[in-house]
């Protein structure tokens, strides 16, 4: 028996591409197996196969613990040291047992579990392999067509799936055709390994510059940030680090060779290589391109751009469907808003008057002064409180004001904006708290105290477990699972809360 252990534990190496330790365990896990299938109580059985001759030993063997439960699988401290003084709580005792005889019934036992060892070491051997190339691009033979995924042989025994959503528009594939995607996820379960594929994800495009564009896998150029119409069109942002090469050159290649490459393999989709620039401004004028940008006016409160065209140039700037301000908005992570000069005019024109008349209204300032401090760049009761009493004596002393009456205009600016922002603040509260007492079983007191909790809406409520709200006060399980079901039955089922 002991040639026929050297040979099964070779061959089975051989065919799956397993190291002889793993075969080795798990033939001593079936021999485990089997023999415990012998006896009628439930033993603890420990089997070791020489390495090198394949003669194997049975064991029968009690774990050392304090206090025993399992008394065929268990002994006392006290008990242990009779036959070895040395042994320690979580140690083993061990004795020696007949070694099974392989029968039809044993053997197929023995077979059933070397089987099912050798798929885990398998799956095993695949999840270590892969989860190293994760966020890489692999290539595959479509094995599977399914209506909602293609299955993938990547070959050693490893298949992948990539579901519709994650190729690309319009793209069909057959049975036989290779293909290549991105790695995006490795799941693992008791049953199977799941190799994720897409094609549709930004990261593909990187990969895919990394591979076509060796200065950015050198670091000499590298990717700032990128956006993607998944299919039909992207841009990607793109720096040097090296100041003699032209980055966008670089990555477009010579005649388009590299970006035509990339593009041909995303099912023609098109790619705008844009130059990054640490300043916004200029950035968003090239992440506009094919565009022409005549003036930009960037709102970094509201972290907003407006971008003026010339109006032959407006279709150019939206592009089809708003692709083209859409992704240049992604790129830039800015909010991009395109219209024509004289659209431009008419709204900072207007904005102007707003701001004007609001220092006329809480300021009691004449018009004209109102109108030079919006000039200067002016445009908020908070940057009036804020702004040096000697810039706003330059800006003023034409208007016959004195330090003391510069003074009190600051200090009135604070005294409204403290007001405005007190109103406003109670006005959200109130529409907070007014949203959370629509729900059956709500009341002011326990509004407030999910308010403070951070929850300030129905929406973030239905969010919630009873675990996450049960140490409010007054507030039970029974309670704070009709809560979160009033809140869940309005966002999530479209039912009305009955108060």
């Amino acid at each position: 028996m002991n040639k026929e252990i050297l040979a099964v534990v070779e061959a089975v190496s051989n065919e799956k591409s397993l190291p002889r330790e793993i075969i080795f365990k798990a033939m001593e896990s079936a021999l485990v197996s089997a023999t415990k299938k012998k006896y009628e109580q439930d033993i603890e059985v420990f089997v070791n196969i020489d390495r090198k001759n394949g003669n194997f030993n049975t064991f029968r063997r009690w774990l050392v613990v304090k206090k025993v439960h399992f008394p065929t699988k268990e002994i006392t401290l006290e008990a242990a040291r009779i036959e070895d003084n040395t042994l320690n709580i979580g140690d083993y005792i061990y004795d020696q047992i007949k070694s099974i005889v392989f029968d039809r019934i044993t053997t197929q036992t023995a077979k059933q579990v070397i089987v099912h060892k050798v798929r885990e070491a398998e799956k095993a051997v695949i999840v270590a392999q892969f989860r190293k190339k994760k966020g890489k691009i692999l290539s595959g033979i479509v094995k599977k067509v399914n209506r909602s995924h293609l299955n993938l042989d990547l070959g050693n025994n490893a298949d992948a799936i990539i579901l519709r959503e994650d190729m690309l528009p319009r793209e069909n594939f057959r049975s036989g055709d290779r293909i290549r995607g991105l790695l995006f996820s490795v799941q693992t379960s008791i049953k199977e390994t799941k190799l994720f594929i897409s094609r549709s994800k930004i990261q593909m495009l990187i990969e895919l510059f990394r591979i076509e564009v060796p200065e950015i896998e050198e670091g000499l150029i590298e990717i700032k940030a990128v956006a993607r119409d998944p299919g039909s069109r992207a841009k990607i942002a793109v720096k040097t680090n090296d100041k003699r090469i032209d980055p966008v050159g670089a990555c477009v290649g010579m005649r388009g060779a590299r970006v035509q490459a990339i593009s041909n393999e995303l099912h023609g989709e098109r790619i705008d290589v844009i130059l990054w620039d640490e300043n916004p401004a200029k950035f968003v004028i090239n992440a506009m391109s094919p565009a022409n940008i005549a003036s930009i006016i960037l709102d970094e409160k509201k972290h907003t751009i407006d971008i003026a065209v010339e109006e032959n140039n407006l279709a150019k700037a939206i592009g089809r469907n708003g692709q083209n301000i859409r992704l240049a908005s992604q790129l830039s992570g800015w909010e991009l808003n395109v219209m024509t000069n004289n659209d431009l005019h008419h709204k900072h024109q207007e904005e102007k008057n707003t701001t004007i008349n609001m220092f006329i209204k809480y300021l009691n300032l004449e018009p004209k002064l109102s109108k030079k401090l919006v000039d200067k760049g002016y445009s908020s009761l908070e940057e009036i409180m804020c702004i040096n009493i000697n810039e706003l004596y330059k800006i003023t002393k034409n208007f016959n004001l004195t330090i003391n009456d510069l003074k009190k205009i600051k200090k009135l600016a604070k005294n409204i904006y403290t007001n405005l922002s007190l109103k406003k603040e109670k006005d959200n509260n109130k529409k907070i708290k007014n949203n959370l007492l629509q729900l059956k079983g709500m009341n002011n007191q326990l509004s407030k105290s999910l308010i403070k909790k951070g929850i300030l809406t129905i929406e973030k409520l239905a969010e919630q477990s009873i675990e996450d709200i049960i140490d409010i006060d007054n507030l039970n399980e029974i309670k704070a699972g009709q809560i979160i079901m009033a809140a869940r039955n309005i966002c999530w089922f479209n039912k009305k809360s009955d108060k």
